[in-house]
């Protein structure tokens, strides 16, 4: 038996045929060292790049370590990526950077709400109101759905009180994703301030622990003056019965400070052989930031520890696009790769809604996006995959797995909602089939918070086998997938299936 055979995974050695195992294991994927991956993940989650905030010194160390990486191995910028007036790695995305909430108060009639405790303000500069209120259901407008909740109303020089979320969910992101529009279309009616009854099935101090502090959003084009907008906890039933209850209320804020910030989504390119396929790509994503350091983290630190280095959340999947880069580059497929580091995950999922909104290649050719991000793990015989059996590629993933000696979960903690809280989220909506690839658990607990988010989460406490291991089963199934002679499909039924019909005119 020839030794390139006896170096193979067991797992793939009873797959295929022997000339085709020594033909596999000559991918680049397979010659990766232990060695590399590890001094990736030293760098990205090390203290001197503070936690690599977004829009803060750390993070732009990262995004260069990032671009400087492709250039080293021969991933080229993205082609008509010329925001800079030079090709470039970097795509810029603008921000506004919002201040910690700060005093103020609500009254109706003898009802008066604190701001930071039974409220928050998301936006505006510092008023001292006293206004008519008007309601207006969820403060929205669809004409497609002949939806207006400002029919007949008259809101100029008012208050608009509006409920949160729309009225057919109430999850935290579709509140979050929905409150900018709410108001901007108060504002563009003429009211001077809103009032959402925020009702998420989150507990209330929760959410005022979040969003109190510094906020981070995308920049809305040209900077205009906001009113003032607060979300008060609509899960008090006082609260709620008061304000619905009153015809003129009082507002005073000493407001938020805004100023604009930027930061970088980093993109590289590798060309496919097939003359025709090559046309297509394959979108690998995984965001770089992290959560900064002391206060900023929102979590316990201490004098001596305050960085959050995040190693597992996310230098881990960036790890991974890094050994995808590297061997994609020594021997392209047969589609194109686009690779993304993405930017502003932890506020938001900014960078790839950004990107999503502003693709640098078009997205009715990309048939598949890798997306890579975790919390931790706490098994490390297993990938787990959200989305496994909805985006059209199951084979190729565990085919991956196995050449590596890796199992594959699906989709664990079905509760937590995880498919839609990384960034893969932003291109399913716009109809991409998107899974995240992530280090291997099953549940969520104690080994997972142990880490996640925590001053704890060191390079030096990663299993650096498996960080290897993970990284080559990532670039293997981005290969299979790219040379597959189809392009995955989201399971029939599917909630974006809509959506990818439209992105690719089936």
């Amino acid at each position: 038996m020839k030794l390139p055979f006896l170096l193979l995974p067991l797992g793939l050695a009873l797959a295929i045929p022997a000339d085709a195992q020594k033909k596999t294991s000559s991918l680049p994927e397979f010659q990766i060292k232990k060695s590399e991956t590890e001094a990736h993940i030293r760098f990205l989650a090390g203290d001197e790049l503070m936690g690599r905030r977004t829009g803060e010194q750390g993070n732009f160390v990262a995004a260069r370590y990032i671009a400087e990486q492709f250039r080293k191995l021969g991933v080229v910028p993205v082609p008509g990526n010329t925001e800079t007036g030079t090709s470039s790695y970097f795509q810029r995305v603008p921000f506004e950077k919002m201040g910690a909430s700060g005093p103020g108060e609500i009254a109706a009639d003898a009802e008066i709400m604190k701001s930071g405790t039974d409220w928050l303000l998301m936006a505006g500069d510092a008023v001292d109101l006293k206004a008519p209120l008007v309601y207006a259901s969820f403060g929205l407008e669809n004409a497609a759905k002949s939806w207006d909740d400002y029919k007949g109303l008259d809101v100029k020089g008012k208050i608009v009180l509006v409920e949160s979320g729309t009225p057919e969910t109430q999850t935290p992101s579709e509140i979050i994703a929905t409150s900018t529009e709410k108001r901007k279309i108060a504002q563009e009616k003429g009211a001077i301030a809103v009032i959402e009854l925020f009702n998420a099935p989150i507990p209330w101090n929760t959410v005022s622990k979040f969003f109190a502090g510094e906020k981070i959003s995308l920049a809305e084009g040209t900077a205009t003056k906001s009113i003032p907008h607060a979300w008060v906890n609509g899960k008090e039933a006082k609260f709620a019965r008061a304000l619905r209850a009153v015809k003129e209320v009082t507002f005073k804020t000493s407001g938020r400070v805004a100023k604009p910030i930027y930061s970088y989504n980093v993109a590289g390119y590798i060309p496919g052989t097939d003359t025709k396929l090559k046309e297509e790509y394959i979108l690998l994503s995984a965001h770089y930031d992290h959560v900064g350091v002391g206060k900023q983290g929102g979590q316990t630190y201490t004098p001596e520890d305050s960085i959050f280095n995040g190693a597992r959340d996310n230098a881990f999947g960036v790890t991974a696009l890094l050994t995808a880069a590297e061997a994609l580059a020594k021997n392209p497929p047969k589609r194109s790769i686009v690779i993304v580091a993405l930017t502003g995950e932890e506020v938001g999922l900014l960078g790839s809604k950004y990107y999503a909104a502003h693709p640098i290649m078009p997205l009715n050719k990309c048939i598949f996006n890798m997306n890579s991000d975790g919390a931790g793990y706490n098994d490390t015989t297993i990938v787990s995959v959200m989305g496994l059996d909805r985006t059209g590629a199951r084979a190729e993933i565990e085919a991956a797995c196995k050449a590596f000696g890796l199992g594959v979960y699906a989709d664990p903690s079905p509760e937590q909602g995880l498919f839609d809280r990384s960034d893969n989220v932003s291109f399913a909506k716009e109809g991409v089939p998107a899974p995240t690839f992530t280090p291997g658990f099953k549940e969520f607990n104690g080994d997972i918070m142990k880490n996640y988010h925590q001053v704890t989460d060191h390079p030096e406490t990663v299993d650096f086998n498996y960080l290897l291991k993970f990284s080559q089963a990532y670039t293997y199934a981005t290969r299979l997938i790219a040379d597959r002679k189809t392009a995955p499909q989201w399971s029939a039924g599917d909630k974006y299936e809509p959506a990818a019909k439209k992105l690719y005119g089936k």
